[in-house]
């Protein structure tokens, strides 16, 4: 079984930074996709940033320039380094990945725990 663990939350001051992490353990190959949600309060959920499968880069417009999404695939982490941070950015963060499971081909898509952002001065 997998298991993806978000940290790095926490309350920051509008123009400041925060680093979260995503820890995958278990029976991890690899990364195939991988990807950060946050889910605002009282709005659903939506996607912030994406590795795809080609290694191509995706970010949310409007994070577009203040935020990186990148991993190390030796330690199984993902990272999502947050940059001029607003208060709109207040959410609840979520880690998402398809993990490779072997040379078999099998994979496994899941879910961080979530880890709460809280930009407020």
């Amino acid at each position: 079984q997998v298991q993806l663990v978000e940290s790095g939350g926490g309350l920051v001051q509008p123009g400041g930074s925060l680093r979260l992490s995503c820890t995958a353990s278990g029976r991890v190959f690899g990364f195939v996709e991988v990807a950060w949600y946050r889910q605002p309060p009282g709005e659903e959920r939506e996607l912030v940033a994406e590795i795809t499968t080609d290694g191509r880069t995706n970010y949310l417009h409007s994070v577009q320039g203040r935020f990186t999404i990148s991993t190390d695939n030796a330690k199984y982490m993902l990272y999502l380094q947050m940059n001029s941070l607003k208060p709109e950015d207040t959410a609840v963060y979520y880690c998402n990945a398809v993990v490779s499971l072997g040379a078999d081909g099998s994979t496994w898509h899941g879910w961080g725990q979530g880890t709460q952002v809280t930009v407020s001065s």
